[in-house]
């Protein structure tokens, strides 16, 4: 494991953790789903099917400098998103 990975689960699309039930995504017969969180994946399918690994990264840059998080962890994002399940 990578000692820079985050701990936990966290959505395997975005990087965003999942602590909480309302967190998770959900699958086609509405039961959690454990890899992606309720912003990338909903009903079984993701609600953003064409975003691509790099709109993601800037997606989620985004969010983070408006929620005032450090560059450390912004940088670090930039670098593990594309390690994520969905980028794969």
């Amino acid at each position: 494991m990578n000692k820079n990975q985050p701990k936990g689960l966290f959505c395997q699309s975005c990087a965003m953790p999942m602590e909480k039930p309302g967190d998770f995504g959900s699958n086609t017969d509405g039961s959690k789903n454990n890899e992606y969180c309720h912003f990338c994946f909903e009903k079984g399918r993701f609600t953003d099917p064409h975003i691509t690994k790099e709109q993601m990264i800037k997606k989620v840059v985004g969010v983070m400098k408006q929620m005032n998080m450090p560059d450390s962890q912004i940088e670090q994002v930039k670098t593990f998103i594309p390690m994520l399940k969905r980028w794969r």
